[in-house]
């Protein structure tokens, strides 16, 4: 019978940083430590999809950590359905040698209806004063009761910080003891708060390593309890970064991009728009509704400050991302840029949402939501001491914390791109050195896993 196996995804390991967690890398002291390949775009759903698959975005359909969906005429990121994936998940190839092989997911994405047996993933309970509260979702329902509150807004937003992640290593120490899964994968995000605010060359970053080594000290020693192979890696490494790129300004003063106007605030308008991007971090998926305009609006796009490449069709074959979810173009950004999802020219007319951590309605990602608005920071808590009040009260309230360009100035870290060396690379550790290798592609972590699970290669 083989181990037990659990899979720590630490989002954002890189040497660097591993450099700083002695904790971390004694556990991996006898086996081996890899440098990592990741896909283009290197973002957490994409990869993740790609480590449970051995798929490229090509196969697997996940071109990012949202998209176009083109039969809703919407832009939506973030989603949690396991249907959205596609290609065989590593756990169904081991069932077919061992159909009674359980798995635990904790916290990975695209959670919710997939076929494992334990899950946990954030899920805010969104009320019908609209008041968002922190929760999760669990499968079995019981299992929602054994755990504390989970504390969303250490999650994401201004107040991101190391409290989500001890409280889902705990949980997942909580699995392992209660049920015993034969595979737990673990997600914890704590690199990547002060690696975007700060950069990876800031002292922060050392000491968010720091920090997250300590954290995950019991769940290491709880997996070597148990006797679990461990393998820890990360879906990216976070480079700095000092320029933000408007790839949607630049499409709309050009009479690409249409909005329409609800109470003097612009929204994108999909239907309308000859062509928009959907920015995620350093890759910008663009759509363009009319094959004519294609290749006008390459030549648009190559010409911007910032962009480092664009990808036809292809490019996009190049990188396995010739999917129908992508974009008839792709934007790379150069090193040092990224994307912003902005298509307001006018800071009066943004929509209300711009201002506030809205993962779900915004037609793009946005880091700036990490950072209290850095134009005035002590106002912007000042409004979130006020807006707490209201909701303990149970009344209405508004977060609008968030910057608009000072925020999107501010970020010093991102990701997306293929790494620029290998001190900025993600990596891959594993406690057994049966399979050491010194480099590995994110395409190959599925085969790895199998291995390790004792299932088919």
């Amino acid at each position: 019978m083989s181990k037990p196996l659990v899979v720590l995804n630490a989002v954002g390991l890189t040497p660097r940083l591993l450099a700083h967690m002695p904790r971390l890398r004694a556990a991996f002291a006898n086996g081996f430590t890899a440098r990592l390949d990741p896909v283009v775009p290197a973002v957490t759903c994409s990869v993740q999809a790609t480590f449970l698959t051995g798929e490229t975005p090509a196969g697997h359909g996940v071109v990012g950590n949202g998209w176009y969906f083109r039969d809703l005429g919407e832009v939506l990121l973030w989603r949690q359905s396991h249907a959205l994936v596609g290609g065989e998940r590593v756990w169904d190839a081991i069932r077919r040698d061992r159909p009674g092989y359980t798995v635990a997911n904790i916290c990975w994405w695209y959670a919710m209806g997939a076929d494992v047996n334990w899950t946990i993933t954030p899920r805010p309970i969104y009320r019908a004063d609209g008041r968002k509260d922190p929760d999760c979702y669990t499968i079995p329902a019981e299992l929602h009761d054994e755990l504390p509150t989970f504390p969303l807004f250490s999650y994401w937003g201004p107040g991101a910080g190391i409290a989500s992640t001890a409280w889902i290593a705990a949980a997942a120490v909580h699995v392992m003891a209660t049920r015993n899964p034969d595979l737990t994968l673990v997600y914890v995000p704590h690199l990547d708060y002060d690696l975007q605010r700060f950069g990876p060359s800031a002292p922060q970053a050392a000491a968010a390593a720091a920090e997250l080594d300590e954290t995950l000290g019991p769940l290491l020693d709880a997996a070597a309890a148990r006797g679990a192979a461990v393998v820890a890696l990360s879906e990216y490494g976070i480079t700095d970064v000092s320029r933000p790129v408007h790839v949607n300004r630049a499409l709309r003063a050009a009479g690409l991009l249409h909005v329409h106007t609800q109470d003097g605030m612009e929204y994108l308008d999909p239907w309308t728009s000859r062509a928009f991007a959907v920015a995620d971090h350093q890759v910008a998926h663009v759509y363009v509704r009319d094959p004519a305009d294609v290749a006008a609006v390459a030549k648009l796009c190559a010409e911007l400050p910032g962009v480092g490449q664009v990808l036809d069709e292809s490019g996009k074959a190049g990188q396995g991302l010739d999917h129908e979810r992508s974009g008839e173009l792709v934007l790379l950004a150069e090193p040092d840029s990224w994307f912003t999802y902005y298509y307001w020219l006018d800071d009066a007319r943004a929509p209300d949402f711009a201002t506030h951590v809205e993962i779900h309605r915004k037609p793009g990602y946005d880091p700036a939501e990490l950072l209290f608005d850095p134009a005035g920071p002590g106002a912007a808590k000042g409004r979130a001491a006020k807006a707490l009040v209201r909701k303990k009260l149970g009344m209405r309230y508004r977060m609008n914390v968030v910057g608009l360009d000072a925020g999107a100035e501010a970020i010093r870290g991102s990701h997306g791109l293929l790494p620029p060396g290998a001190d900025d690379a993600p990596v891959l550790l594993c406690t057994d050195p049966a399979p050491a290798v010194d480099r590995i592609a994110a395409t190959d972590v599925k085969s790895l896993l199998l291995r390790l699970a004792g299932g088919p290669s």
